[in-house]
């Protein structure tokens, strides 16, 4: 089997593969012309965020059996187009659900605590204790938006700080667990603390988070989204933040991560962003340990192989 990686991918990628006995070219430098000219010569292809693999992608590809996705979200494939040509999609979403548990963890307690604010004061010679008083997390009630993969492992998480956690998963029946009760997004608006964002970016999702999502939540709340930036209209959420209705937010993905081409609008609210002491940003790391880097390898491996057997 011949497979493409398109990507750059951890190193332990290529002693996987050639111990299956698998040919591989690796060009991580491909553009999406490339690819595409390349792509009709390999049965399988290996992405992170390249490009988005769509018709014009996939339609040259006619020895084309699988692509694997190395990260947990599926935006960037077409899945209809893929369903309908027999391609198999992988991708790996427990590969690095726990350095996206742990790293939205860091976030609100950074916030909660006042510690990336505390530290740029005592940087900068102001000692300040009384105006950097925390929160708890302790007996918050926290509200996960999807319970897969990354919401399933960061409520596991947050039951070690005595939470109460409430899932909403629209796909799902019945999965309420040991770490998350089972809940309607109505009872997380009423109930939530803090709000965490765990869903695929699809058109359901997009824009969830809008003004009037905002205005219907109880009282006012923290803001997690470690998921995908356009399933938050930033907007919204800066005018939250303006209101009080929003206390603080931690954004891990913004709707338009390629900074340089931000519009006049998007300008605007990322400046506001960017100098809110309730704000707390990193980018798109949420999932990028050294650890989830060689574990994604071993799931798509795992899933690939597995897939060979029942075929």
């Amino acid at each position: 089997m011949k497979i493409l990686i398109a990507d750059s991918m951890h190193p332990s990628l290529f002693t996987m593969l050639e111990a299956e006995g698998w040919e591989y070219a690796y060009h991580p430098e491909y553009k999406r012309e490339d690819i595409i000219r390349e792509l009709p010569a390999f049965e399988g292809l290996f992405i992170r965020s390249k490009t988005f693999v769509d018709m014009e992608v996939m339609e040259p590809a006619k020895k084309l059996r699988f692509i694997a996705r190395a990260g947990a979200g599926l935006d960037l494939i077409d899945l209809e187009i893929a369903k309908e040509r027999g391609i198999k999609v992988f991708h790996a979403g427990e590969g690095n659900r726990d350095a996206v548990a742990e790293h939205m963890l860091g976030m609100l307690l950074g916030l909660l605590a006042n510690i990336v604010k505390a530290d740029k004061e005592v940087r900068n010679g102001i000692w300040d204790r009384e105006g950097n008083r925390g929160v708890e997390l302790m007996n918050k009630t926290v509200g996960l938006i999807g319970y897969g993969n990354n919401g399933g492992a960061t409520a596991k998480r947050l039951s070690g700080f005595g939470c109460k956690v409430l899932a909403y998963d629209k796909y799902r029946d019945n999965y309420g667990d040991a770490f998350a009760t089972e809940a309607s997004l109505e009872e997380i608006m009423q109930e939530a603390d803090i709000l965490s964002l765990h869903v695929p970016l699809t058109d359901e999702t997009k824009y969830l988070i809008d003004k009037s999502f905002i205005e219907n939540f109880t009282k006012p709340f923290y803001l997690m989204n470690l998921s995908r930036g356009k399933v938050a209209n930033l907007t919204a959420v800066a005018e939250g933040l303006k209101s009080g209705k929003i206390i603080g937010a931690c954004l891990d993905v913004l709707e338009n991560e390629k900074l340089k081409t931000l519009t006049e609008e998007q300008q605007a609210v990322f400046d506001y962003l960017i100098n809110s002491n309730r704000v707390v940003l990193t980018p798109h790391i949420g999932g990028w340990t050294h650890e989830s880097y060689t574990r994604i390898n071993e799931v798509l491996l795992r899933q690939i192989k597995e897939w060979l057997v029942e075929a």
